[in-house]
């Protein structure tokens, strides 16, 4: 796993503005409270609109692909029932699917090229215009985890079909970017019925002054990236969740008769080593283990009882 870590710069208490943060290549002023991880509203996000009693292939609030010029529609499916809705069977049925997120889930045809998408100037099949009702942003020091549902095998898909979960932006001339994505492929060993969601993950790290998607919108995209020659069956998908995890941050608490206590705010869950020097310049094995913190609820305090008034500098480097 790539580490990631936060510091601080401690010359005397108080200072006046004399504590300086710092966070990979960003420079940051932090305020009180906890940084907790934010789920972002995405419209439709359980494939619950419109309701149906068996299928649809109406999609609210997603826009599907257009269609190639490669794609014949005559004596097969049409392009626009290459994707759709269709409602869970009964709980006594061989086929009900038991993890489902509410009543209905969507399909997608393993054939090249077949995707869905939403962002802010998406346009699903009842829209003359973009709603902007998914209205996210890229925002500085923060990283994104897509998480959906996924059901391969469908339909007798073939083995080694692929799938591509991916978040994107658009640019200026609207053509959709890739920020971050994950390549499901069709196999056993990760699909191994069509009755049980698998939860699949995408994630973007944390986004940096220089990275082009930097303040732009979010875009979510599912894309089939089967070859010609695997075409066939279909992927179930459902319960489109997207969390925003703000930076993960160090800073000065209090200073009370040779004690220092900083506060560390981060995604709950995670573990970090507390690390401290009197040279910034110092390469990483030089600098000194004060110990761990697991921070369980998204704020732990940490004490350093050797603080002096001497400029020391700490950091949080997080542990597996």
């Amino acid at each position: 796993m790539s580490v990631r870590s936060v510091g601080l710069h401690f010359s005397g208490w108080p200072t006046g503005s004399g504590i300086a943060l710092w966070a990979g290549l960003l420079a940051l002023v932090f305020g009180a409270g906890a940084l907790l991880a934010g789920a972002i509203h995405v419209p439709n996000a359980s494939f619950e609109s419109p309701v149906t009693t068996f299928v649809s292939v109406n999609v609210d609030s997603w826009q599907k692909a257009a269609k190639p010029d490669w794609y014949e529609e005559t004596g097969g499916f049409e392009w626009t029932q290459l994707t759709g809705l269709f409602k869970n069977t009964p709980t006594n049925a061989a086929d009900h699917i038991d993890n489902m997120d509410g009543s209905q889930a969507l399909w997608l045809f393993a054939v090249p090229e077949v995707a869905l998408y939403q962002d802010y100037d998406s346009m699903d099949w009842n829209d003359a215009v973009p709603t902007h009702a998914f209205d996210a942003t890229y925002e500085l020091g923060h990283s994104y985890r897509l998480t959906v549902g996924v059901v391969g095998n469908g339909g007798g898909m073939r083995p080694e079909a692929t799938l591509e979960l991916g978040l994107y932006y658009r640019d200026a001339a609207s053509n959709q970017l890739v920020v971050a994505t994950t390549v499901l492929t069709n196999k056993p060993g990760v699909f191994s019925n069509t009755t049980h969601f698998v939860d699949c993950e995408v994630t973007v790290p944390p986004v940096r002054f220089d990275d082009p998607w930097a303040g732009k919108q979010i875009g979510i995209r599912f894309l089939s990236t089967v070859s010609y020659e695997l075409r066939g069956g279909y992927w179930d998908l459902d319960h489109v969740r997207l969390q925003d995890i703000p930076p993960t941050t160090l800073s000065a608490s209090s200073w009370n008769q040779g004690r220092f206590q900083l506060t560390l705010r981060s995604e709950p869950g995670l573990r970090f080593e507390i690390l401290v020097a009197t040279n910034l310049a110092l390469p990483p094995s030089q600098w000194l283990s004060l110990g761990t913190v697991s921070n369980a609820t998204g704020e732990a305090a940490f004490t350093d009882f050797e603080a002096s008034p001497a400029g020391r500098f700490y950091q949080a480097r997080q542990l597996p």
